[in-house]
């Protein structure tokens, strides 16, 4: 079989970002973490995981699992715990639309 070309749309530096690249303003909970007012989606779980690691939150018997602080309480509706899948949804009301 022949291998075909697809043309992608090119993706040079003056491509504008979009979707989860795309800067969104995010909650002041969520700011208290990643640092930042305007970020990506992309960079806010970036940052996240770094925040968790940096202060050992995952749970050690099953690190799928992060335990969370108060600062994580806040961002996650309280919960004391929360499966590294839930994260992505429990996210999206701390971003502005």
């Amino acid at each position: 079989y022949p291998k075909f070309r697809t043309h992608a749309k090119p993706q040079g530096p003056t491509a504008e970002p979009t979707g989860i690249t795309q800067p969104k303003s995010v909650s002041p909970a969520l700011q208290a973490i990643v640092g930042d007012p305007v970020i990506p989606r992309t960079e806010v779980l970036k940052r996240l995981w770094a925040y968790i690691k940096e202060h050992n939150l995952q749970d050690p018997s099953d690190k799928k699992v992060v335990v969370c602080d108060e600062k994580l309480k806040v961002l996650f509706a309280g919960r004391e715990r929360v499966g590294f899948l839930e994260i992505a949804k429990l996210l999206n009301p701390h971003f502005v639309k």
